[in-house]
């Protein structure tokens, strides 16, 4: 898709798509647009209130006029969100040339870009029937984007920023949208070795030879029962010729299918397993991006990647590892595997690179999701300015986090009679707070640590797929975290 800025209105463009902010001079601006284009007998003046994601549509004698509502004083998400709407919508039924008027929104545009190019996105990965000749984005079409009086060069930079993302963010959806049969370790590692070659940044494989070298042992433990091997993905990002303040540490919970091992899930929802490595796809998406847009940030992303199945070679409930730390755990849960092999990730990027900042990103527990639902990650971290800074970036991204306690009263949860720690209070309560203080122990102290559990963001329903599927959740959060460091 190529996106072409222009200054003015392009009179024999074939489809217009005018944004409208909803406010109290609604009316007036809808007939001044009716004026302006020669809207013939229209009386969606009062029937349109631009809220957020509303459509309405006119006709000149020349044109096709779309009105996309976006509600009251957008947000960058809610930009995002109206156009991946519209485009997700009309993408079959658009037909020749279109141009966005982008004179209000501009300085925004890489949110319209983005929610454009997304709006493409589907989940239908192995349909053979899928017929996408009549799709708008299939032809290669151009967008014609009117800025007015706005700046052509920082609106093409915009449009550079909008694209990069969504290009990134698409091919992760389409990691943890895919199946077991069609992803395993190994499957990350060669999107991440390719996604280094292209955009310049290191990228080395741990194999189970080198974990046992190193002695990452919780990482292995976990992949006992599974034919694929576990690997170590690292990943290191140094800008050239730009000045770095800061070198920051990023890990992803890779765990490609996750079955719960011994500690079995039901049946009910097990197939969305698939999705347990949407941790690994945030750090695997936002290595990429900001390899693509040069961000001056010394950047290292680690994700240990396994499955978590079951056979004779099995962790057991009760079974006793050690770990990259040196620290031993006791294993209560085998469900509870996402944070052992977050151990071992975050012992040995601590160990081998010493971030300023170390945040991991894992599709946790489901204590979170019981807590704060579908709507925000949750954060955990005892360092008060790095959580002032994540949750603004979070309200502005609108990739939502919420703040929750790491205080010491929860680290009881986690202590063990025959180990130095185990993996699972056993309680039915604050699961999320006892994962975030084991994962916690294997940072060493970091003074800049933060957990975020994403287990109810990475991956759920929208009204852009008719089954739960893939937000690609983290990449921009952590990108525009990045840009403000």
């Amino acid at each position: 898709m190529n996106f072409v800025i222009k200054n003015a209105l392009n009179p024999a463009i074939d489809n217009l798509l005018i944004p409208i902010e909803a406010g109290n001079n609604l009316i007036e601006v809808l007939e001044d647009w009716k004026k302006q284009l020669g809207l013939v007998g229209q009386q969606f003046s009062q029937d349109f209130k631009a809220d957020l994601k509303e459509i309405q549509v006119g006709y000149t004698p020349t044109q096709k006029v779309y009105f996309l509502g976006l509600g009251k004083k957008p947000s960058s998400s809610n930009l995002i969100r109206a156009f991946r709407y519209f485009f997700h919508q009309h993408k079959n039924k658009i037909s020749g040339s279109l141009g966005i008027d982008c004179g209000d929104i501009w300085g925004d545009l890489q949110y319209v870009v983005n929610g454009v190019l997304l709006g493409k996105y589907d989940v239908q990965l192995y349909k053979t029937d899928k017929n996408v000749t009549k799709n708008f984005f299939f032809n290669e079409s151009s967008i014609e984007l009117y800025i007015g009086e706005g700046s052509t060069q920082i609106a093409d930079n915009q449009v550079f920023i909008g694209k990069s993302t969504a290009e990134t963010q698409m091919q992760v959806m389409d990691l943890v949208n895919a199946p077991a049969n069609h992803k395993n370790p190994q499957t990350l590692a060669n999107w991440a070795k390719d996604s280094g070659e292209k955009y310049g940044y290191s990228v080395k494989i741990l194999d189970t030879t080198d974990l046992k070298q190193q002695g990452l042992e919780a990482l292995l433990a976990v992949s006992q029962g599974s034919v694929n091997p576990p690997c170590l993905i690292v990943m290191e990002y140094m800008p050239t010729n730009i000045e770095v303040q800061t070198k920051v540490g990023l890990v992803g919970k890779g765990v490609t299918f996750d079955t719960g091992g011994v500690s079995i899930k039901g049946s009910t929802n097990m197939h969305y397993m698939k999705s347990d490595m949407g941790g690994a796809a945030a750090v695997l998406g936002a290595m990429e991006l900001t390899a693509k847009l040069q961000l001056p940030v010394h950047l290292i992303g680690v994700v240990p990647s396994t499955e978590n199945f079951i056979d004779s070679q099995s962790l057991k409930p009760g079974d006793v590892i050690g770990s990259y730390l040196g620290k031993t755990i006791e294993v209560i849960d085998t469900d509870a595997e996402g944070r052992l092999i977050l151990a071992d990730g975050l012992a040995y990027l601590n160990r081998n690179f010493q971030p300023d900042i170390l945040l991991d990103l894992a599709t946790l527990t489901g204590s979170c999701v019981q807590t704060l639902g579908y709507a925000a990650g949750g954060l955990f971290t005892n360092n008060d300015e790095l959580a002032d800074n994540l949750l603004k970036i979070s309200a502005l991204s609108g990739e939502k986090l919420w703040r929750l306690p790491l205080w010491d009263d929860y680290k009881d949860d986690i202590s063990s009679d025959v180990a130095d720690l185990r993996n699972y209070s056993g309680k039915p309560i604050a699961g999320a707070i006892s994962a975030a203080k084991f994962l916690e122990v294997f940072t060493e102290n970091h003074p800049a640590f933060a957990h975020l559990d994403i287990a109810g963001v990475a991956f759920g329903d929208s009204e852009f797929a008719g089954m739960k599927s893939a937000t690609a959740y983290g990449v921009r959060l952590l990108v525009e975290w990045l840009q403000k460091l």
